[in-house]
């Protein structure tokens, strides 16, 4: 049986997860090239809207999945830092870098912690190491 810690991993990753997803398919349905054109305003290359809307998509499904959780969460945390650092700092905690943040802090904790007991990855690569964590939690 799963502990609450474990309930709480999943519901943090796949709402995080459901967050890119929805965030990162938006750049395309809303017209990838008006993003292209806010990167270039803001001083980033435009063609880097592209690599951060399919990381949005592909990371988004990953934590969905619970399959290479901590490298889709640091990959998507260093997106969420350079949003709060580029963008969102100067706008100030409140209508600025405060919904960022809270999603910055649940990558981090996602990084730390991976993907525990309900994930896709945990189901197909049990290595001695989850083994062993499933044995003891028993």
């Amino acid at each position: 049986m799963a502990n609450r810690s474990e309930i709480g991993t999943l519901l943090l990753r796949v709402v995080l997860g459901i967050v890119f997803l929805a965030h990162g398919s938006q750049k395309f349905q809303g017209g990838i090239e008006n993003i292209v054109g806010w990167f270039d305003s803001i001083g980033l290359p435009g063609g880097f809207a592209y690599v951060v809307a399919v990381l949005e998509i592909v990371g988004g499904i990953a934590l969905i999945l619970g399959l290479g959780t901590r490298i889709a969460a640091a990959i998507l945390g260093l997106i969420l830092a350079g949003a709060i650092f580029k963008v969102n700092l100067a706008l100030g905690f409140i209508g600025g870098y405060a919904y960022d943040l809270i999603l910055l802090v649940i990558a981090v904790h996602l990084v730390i912690n991976g993907s525990k007991q309900y994930s896709l990855g945990q189901f197909l690569f049990k290595n001695q190491e989850s083994r062993s964590t499933f044995s003891k939690s028993a």
